[in-house]
């Protein structure tokens, strides 16, 4: 039985309920002072406690779609390649492109000399226009501190976890340094600094990358005090054709959202496990201000059949099984996508809302990233 099986899910909390009834009915028996009955309390209240975990555990599994299959929580699974599609063209034919192995990591020490394996940098970024703060990383690749890129400007990519995690994430469970220092090792991306950000700069509330009325302007942070602030702080150009954002999850989400708003500022966009719509619940509050037009718009595929799809290229990248409606969603963005807007996209056969399938993701998404990344008058 698969582990999102209403199956496992019944017999797991029917387990719960014999171990509750069972340490209430034995109780009386385990109640004496010897060395036995210790133990007998011990381990019933450890079996019980277990089995309503285990529950517990399975039902938020199975409402948020962490893990797919047993082989998904296991880390034991073979996900094989990563392949991308572009749309078809107006012939009808669809381009394929394999974009290498999944699940590679690594691509040398952090620690060794700037100049071989570049250089992570823990930074706060201050809005000069939104009044909004927020701590993230900045990645600065090894032709960074290379005296032949002296003179050189970088593409840049803004990178945001999901809602609530942290920046760090993307450090120590992504590996984006690591995975693009392998990839630019192997000739397959350019070097490019990355921003390593979390998707609110306006914490606890989630805002989805909004400009909410009377409340965090995120959209503007995003889009016009980061680029600023790192178009001041480092060697990277200034041209919107070398910067994209790249998240997952809510991170992905605001990817999308922010190159279909600004595509003068965000042309290329990554969304690993995205979602379409921005999220309302209690960590987001009231992010319209009641209108709902701005509710609309912030609607990703309402924004496709209703206003001017803008000229931007993006990749969405996830699962066709484990991960809720994420593959009927993705399928109707992709349908709806005209010209002069371009998308691409890959999906693994199965996986959860998690780390693995997307770190299983990044090294193609990676590599598409930097295909599309231009810096004018400059040798890639």
């Amino acid at each position: 039985m698969g582990l999102t099986s209403h199956k496992v899910l019944a017999l797991t909390a029917l387990i719960a309920v014999v171990m509750m009834v069972g340490t209430v009915w034995l109780w009386p028996r385990l109640a004496k002072k010897t060395w036995q009955s210790v133990l007998g309390r011990i381990g019933a209240l450890l079996a019980t406690q277990l089995a309503v975990l285990a529950a517990l555990g399975l039902v938020a599994n199975n409402y948020f779609a962490f893990y797919s299959s047993w082989d998904d929580l296991l880390g034991t699974g073979d996900t094989g390649p990563v392949v991308i599609h572009n749309k078809a063209d107006a012939s009808g034919r669809l381009m394929v492109e394999t974009m290498g192995q999944a699940a590679v990591k690594g691509g040398g020490a952090m620690g060794r000399e700037p100049a071989q394996s570049g250089e992570i940098r823990k930074v706060r970024i201050d809005g000069a226009a939104s009044r909004l703060s927020t701590e993230g990383y900045v990645y600065l690749p090894p032709q960074y501190f290379q005296p032949e890129y002296a003179q050189k400007q970088f593409p840049a990519v803004i990178v945001s976890t999901g809602f609530p995690g942290i920046a760090e994430n993307l450090i120590t469970r992504f590996n984006y340094p690591g995975a693009a220092l392998k990839l630019l090792q192997e000739g397959r991306m350019q070097p490019t600094v990355m921003v390593l950000v979390r998707p609110s700069p306006a914490l606890p509330q989630d805002t989805e990358c909004e400009d909410v009325p009377n409340g965090p302007q995120s959209d503007t942070y995003f889009t016009k005090d980061v680029p600023s602030a790192i178009q001041a702080s480092y060697r990277v150009s200034t041209d919107p054709q070398a910067w994209a954002f790249m998240g997952n999850s809510t991170g992905g989400y605001c990817a999308l959202k922010l190159a279909m708003r600004h595509p003068d500022v965000f042309p290329t966009a990554v969304a690993l496990s995205a979602y379409y719509d921005a999220a309302d619940d209690p960590t987001t509050g009231d992010l319209f201000g009641g209108s709902k037009q701005r509710r609309d718009e912030a609607n990703l595929l309402w924004r496709l059949k209703n206003l001017p799809q803008p000229k931007v290229s993006v990749l969405l990248a996830g699962t066709k099984k484990g991960d809720g409606d994420y593959r009927q969603q993705t399928e109707a963005f992709v349908d709806g996508v005209q010209s002069p807007m371009k998308v691409s996209y890959s999906m693994l056969e199965n996986g959860g809302h998690n780390f693995e399938t997307w770190s299983a993701l990044l090294p193609s998404s990676l590599e598409w990233l930097s295909q599309h990344l231009k810096v004018p008058n400059q040798s890639a």
